[in-house]
């Protein structure tokens, strides 16, 4: 730090605020620690009685906080996102579309353990709208040492740290089965359900057939469903390992490739997960979606629905956040269901 005459310091790092006082109007900082003094600026600091001020020694090895913010977002990606212009090394990241949030977790450690800087981010894994934070990012010093920058640039790569994946508009086949269903005995209650969720994340459904618990049936079902060129088949009821439940029978039948059947998470412990060899999602889906608010459903349908497919180990990392608590008011994605999982 030193002390400079105020129409030499353009060009300069103010080391403090600035305060500027006009009786009955104002009180406040009129340039705050960390502004780059400007030619434009001088009258208004020597106005102030600012004839010196306290600057910064910058150097060519020195990076402006505000210039190196602009490194940092740019780590963390622009495609489908806005920057906020920096302020005191501050820049926020919006979405600019509406779409699946995720986040390279292990590079971002990698930025947050650098020191000297910080990405703070929502979490990962979850539906964002046009306009939704995703996240802030800070220099903490005024200034930054280049070396240190290069060599975040370098260690974290080129590969942008978010994505915002925008949804797909899915075309799915629903199959409902239950003999107590097709017979008539109880309604159909599962459909419109599901039906609402789907349609709320811009899914169309094209066909539907509802099948008592018939494996060849269903099978055949899933088959012509995929014949007629669906993105994806829905099979609800029958999911659970009692003797007369035969819907993942069907599913594995029908030629697919069963990623997981079960997951550790409550809700949604009996959902089956499945492809086709041209990577179509059929999934088996346990009765709780029907009633229960919030399931393992609302976790992977984004996934499904923008083309990114689920893996097994996706599945299993669910565990750590997979419990819902069932809150009597229900903020979900607000909340810790899901939290921990798959971006964790």
């Amino acid at each position: 730090m030193k002390e400079i005459l105020t129409k030499d310091a353009v060009g300069c790092v103010l080391m403090h605020d600035i305060t500027q006082i006009i009786p009955g109007q104002f009180k406040g900082p009129v340039f705050k620690k960390g502004h780059v003094i400007k030619e434009e600026d001088i009258p208004i600091l020597l106005s102030v009685g600012k004839e010196h001020v306290f600057v910064y020694e910058m150097n060519e090895n020195m990076v402006h906080e505000n210039d190196a913010a602009h490194i940092l977002a740019r780590i963390c990606g622009k495609e489908n996102m806005t920057h906020s212009e920096p302020s005191e090394g501050k820049i926020e990241i919006r979405s600019n579309i509406d779409g699946l949030f995720l986040i390279d977790n292990k590079r971002l450690n990698v930025v947050n353990s650098f020191g000297e800087m910080m990405i703070a981010t929502r979490s990962s894994g979850f539906l964002v709208k046009k306009g939704d934070l995703l996240a802030g990012t800070r220099i903490i010093p005024l200034v930054i040492e280049k070396e240190k920058m290069d060599k975040l640039k370098k260690v974290v790569g080129d590969e942008p740290l978010f994505k915002v994946v925008p949804l797909k508009k899915v075309r799915y086949g629903l199959i409902t089965t239950g003999n107590e269903v097709a017979s008539g005995r109880i309604k159909d209650s599962f459909t419109p359900i599901l039906n609402q969720k789907m349609a709320l994340l811009g899914a169309e459904m094209v066909e539907h057939d509802l099948l008592a618990d018939n494996p060849v049936n269903i099978t055949l079902a899933i088959r012509r469903m995929l014949n007629n060129g669906v993105d994806m088949v829905l099979c609800t009821g029958g999911m659970s390992v009692d003797p007369d439940d035969k819907t993942p029978l069907a599913i594995k039948n029908a030629g697919v490739d069963i990623i997981s059947y079960g997951a550790p998470t409550l809700p949604g412990a009996m959902f089956l997960v499945s492809y086709t060899k041209d990577n179509r999602p059929i999934l088996g889906l346990p009765g709780c979606i029907m009633y229960a608010r919030r399931t393992i459903f609302d976790l992977l349908i984004p996934y499904f629905l923008t083309g990114i497919k689920v893996s097994k180990e996706m599945i299993s990392s669910l565990g750590n956040g997979g419990l819902c608590l069932n809150c009597e008011h229900c903020t979900f994605p607000n909340c810790s269901f899901g939290k921990g999982g798959i971006n964790g």
